[in-house]
């Protein structure tokens, strides 16, 4: 038997992982273009493969989860991004490094589905732990702008993939000695742990369905856009690679404080109720940011952030507490194939609108697309809890 704090500990670090290897891109691309005699918009759009291999790979890397074990998928995990990173360090040309992005979207691809389904299987609070996972997400997101800026800014830009990669490696390695294959059906935490009438489902997969595409695609672009976003509007402040990481890093760490928050009040309240005064900060926040610049843009930033992550936990726990065990990787994986093809999509969609007109265009653009989630939020139906003897026998 598996150490259930062992396993999620783990799970939580490959979290962290998932999404700083996903941006460290991002974040490397200001020094890149310089060294690959590439513009920002030239250079960004080879980012889209593996953000599209992030989204559509999911599909087939939950099935296997289901269908053969998620721990030797999460062992392919560890393995195969750590390889892909340090990939990148060697690239000498474009294709080529639009192949190894594209390989690290591949092998990132296996996380949400299948670890986040272990987070379920293996949680005693859900919501308590899924707020924790997205904190080790968020994290992730605030430590690679960090970390590369520093990395970039000293060492240069190819060690800022090397040395996470050898890292994700060694980390792989502790998880293959320490975590073996174990089914988790029929247990407690393995059942589905709410649900609604079946009169009302439609009205959760349309919810769900609206909010994943509009949150995704901003997330995404979000955390695509905020590290050029505030080297071009925190001029005045700083034009340190290192200390915009910093920035940046600080920004992020109000999104982990968000989830870990939302996670403990989807623990007391119903989604609906934890969703719908959520659902109404991230438009404002985004017009307001199109037009700030210094202290102002950074106080604004802290609200995107906020809103974006908890909506993403919002997002976890619904798929989680209406799922049983023997579905929920697949389940898992189609809300993220959906998702991170969405925000696949946003990273051309990103360098297109800049270019049409900075970031005064995307970051409208960006608060019209969340006005769906609003609506999302309102046609939720109530939830109705699963009583404990039920929950335990799936």
């Amino acid at each position: 038997m598996n150490s259930p704090g062992r396993v999620i500990s783990f799970v939580n670090a490959a979290h962290f992982i998932d999404h700083y290897s996903m941006l460290i891109f991002a974040a490397a691309v200001i020094i890149m273009g310089p060294a690959l005699g590439m513009s920002y918009s030239e250079l960004l759009p080879y980012a889209t493969p593996g953000f599209i291999a992030f989204g559509a790979g999911s599909l087939v890397t939950g099935w296997l989860g289901d269908r053969w074990s998620r721990r030797h998928m999460m062992v392919i995990f560890f393995a195969g991004i750590g390889a892909s990173m340090i990939a990148v360090g060697f690239v000498r040309t474009p294709l080529q490094l639009g192949a190894a992005l594209f390989s690290i979207g591949i092998f990132a691809s296996i996380y949400h589905p299948v670890g986040t389904a272990m987070i379920v299987s293996y949680a005693d609070r859900l919501g308590r732990e899924m707020g924790l996972n997205g904190v080790w997400g968020n994290l992730g997101v605030a430590s690679s702008a960090l970390v590369t800026g520093v990395i970039g800014q000293y060492f240069g830009w190819r060690f800022a993939f090397i040395i996470p990669g050898i890292v994700t490696i060694l980390l792989g390695i502790a998880f293959a000695l320490s975590v073996v294959h174990e089914a988790r059906t029929g247990t407690r935490q393995a059942a589905a742990q709410a649900r609604v009438a079946k009169q009302d489902m439609w009205r959760v997969i349309l919810a769900l369905l609206i909010v994943v595409i509009a949150i995704s695609t901003t997330f995404n672009a979000v955390t695509v856009a905020l590290p050029k976003l505030f080297a071009e509007r925190l001029a005045d402040l700083t034009k340190s690679p290192a200390l915009l990481g910093v920035i940046a890093a600080c920004v992020y760490v109000f999104g982990a404080m968000t989830q870990y928050t939302i996670g403990k009040l989807l623990d007391r309240h119903s989604l609906k109720t934890v969703a719908l005064p959520l659902s109404f900060m991230l438009a404002p926040f985004l017009y307001l940011a199109a037009t700030l610049s210094n202290l102002p843009l950074i106080l604004v930033s802290i609200g995107i952030v906020m809103g974006a992550f908890g909506q993403v936990t919002v997002n976890d726990a619904m798929v989680g507490k209406y799922t049983s065990e023997e579905w929920r990787s697949r389940a898992y994986a189609v809300r993220y194939f959906i998702g991170f093809t969405a925000a696949g999509a946003s990273v051309g969609l990103v360098a297109w609108l800049y270019e049409q007109g900075g970031f005064v265009t995307m970051l409208h653009a960006f608060g019209a697309l969340c006005l769906l989630v609003i609506a999302a939020a309102i046609i939720l139906p109530t939830e109705i809890k699963v009583p404990v003897a039920e929950a335990s026998n799936p």
